[in-house]
């Protein structure tokens, strides 16, 4: 599809249970991420992905759910049966490691991120122990631009930041700014 380079920017690539948190701009993101992970790393990894999306057709539900034992979550809070930040929580217990968009959707506005989702303070308060790694994917929407179906051929880099957590007493807010500010710096980087 495209060719991906990943820079490890003061972290590396070691076997510990981690969180990713990447900017979204397309449905390839988090296959392209999974796909620079070293092969120990790729098999405990697991997307956290629309369950609406990827089961909306067998094969998106073969590649999202069979594929990468995506943990699939209900977007309609009217709907859903079972608690989005529990979900993820079981899949850490369970020896995983997440790929998370905090924006919570593609992001196909002018803003360079969009304001996170509260989902990844409400892990990092679950489970402090567990690396928190921001990973800014630059150049997958020229390849892959919403809506279209053949990929342009260009180079995508993913760079892996310093792992956070959760400080102690630290506010949601003041975290997710913090969160966000650090993947931020790492887009900054790329232009």
């Amino acid at each position: 599809m495209t060719a991906p380079r990943a820079i490890w920017q003061g972290i590396e690539p070691v076997a510990r249970q981690r969180v990713y948190f990447a900017n979204h701009s397309s449905n390839g993101d988090f296959v392209l991420l999974w796909t620079v992970l070293p092969p120990p790393l790729r098999r405990q990894t697991r997307p956290v992905a629309a369950l609406d999306y990827w089961l909306k057709s067998p094969l998106r539900a073969f590649i999202g759910r069979d594929v990468f034992n995506a943990v699939l979550i209900d977007r309609r809070p009217e709907a859903r049966t079972t608690d989005p930040v529990a979900q993820m929580v079981e899949a850490l217990d369970q020896g995983s490691s997440l790929i998370l968009f905090p924006e919570g959707q593609r992001n196909s506005s002018d803003a360079v991120l969009l304001p996170f989702k509260s989902g990844l303070y409400h892990l990092a308060k679950a489970r402090p122990e567990v690396d928190l790694v921001p990973v800014w994917i630059a150049n997958l929407n020229k390849v892959m631009p919403k809506g279209e179906i053949i990929p342009v051929p260009l180079i995508c880099t993913l760079t892996f930041g310093a792992a956070l957590h959760l400080s102690p007493e630290e506010a949601k807010d003041a975290f997710l700014a913090r969160a966000s500010s650090a993947l931020l710096a790492l887009g900054q980087l790329q232009r």
